[in-house]
């Protein structure tokens, strides 16, 4: 899965650049080295909302020999570009994330899907008119989690927990823009936590959440 989530990243990047030669194209030989202050409003406060896939996974288990396949779930939430001084902005979000794994064990198969709140604090660096990069911490607040076995005929059980009184998790986020136009970006994140779950609503408590997230932002004037 993370070779086709990795060919389909640099092919959305191609489409992008290739789009960006033809949006910026008629403006290049008069603003090139212009500032974005002045050729696409840099210092403007600008919100938004984003949205798109997580291709999930569980890493670092205890057990060495348990190994884990990835579910495909969301993201999406409300986005917040605060300009510092060119090219560095201040991007703060809010979003609601589904996380989680699959398995094959003894009993059948098993997936489990952890829903959070997630506030990613970045630092957004310009690096072209239509190219940005991404890095920083994330703070990821437990919501619900619903573990489902499925014998391989039919779903046998499927337990709900609340998880809104388990800790906090601190995750580390990189990720890159691409903007189609002024309003609307192409994103490509990778996020993973930097502390291990205790909770006992998890299968395999001690492990860790890495999420590959492919989507789209849209950004008001």
């Amino acid at each position: 899965m993370k070779k086709i989530l990795f060919a389909a990243i640099c092919l959305l990047i191609a489409g992008s650049v290739s789009a960006q030669g033809y949006y910026y194209g008629h403006r290049r030989a008069v603003r090139r080295s212009a500032p974005r202050s002045s050729s696409n409003d840099f210092y403007k406060v600008r919100v938004g909302i984003a949205g798109g896939f997580n291709f999930a996974d569980a890493v670092d288990s205890y057990d060495a020999n348990y190994s884990t396949d990835g579910i495909v779930a969301y993201h999406v939430g409300l986005t917040l570009d605060v300009p510092i001084a060119y090219p560095v902005s201040f991007a703060p979000e809010v979003l609601f994330s589904q996380k989680g794994y699959s398995a094959i064990t003894n009993d059948g198969n098993f997936t489990q899907r952890s829903n959070f709140i997630d506030v990613p604090l970045l630092a957004k660096f310009r690096l072209s008119p239509f190219f940005n990069f991404v890095v920083g911490p994330q703070v990821s607040f437990p919501i619900s989690t619903t573990n489902t076995y499925d014998n391989g005929f039919d779903v046998t059980a499927r337990e709900h927990y609340s998880t809104t009184s388990d800790r906090t998790v601190l995750d580390g986020v990189i990720g890159v823009g691409f903007d189609i136009n002024p309003n609307v970006e192409i994103r490509a994140r990778y996020t993973i936590d930097f502390q291990e779950t205790d909770d006992n609503a998890y299968y395999i408590p001690g492990y860790r959440n890495e999420v590959f997230q492919l989507g789209l932002g849209f950004r008001f004037q």
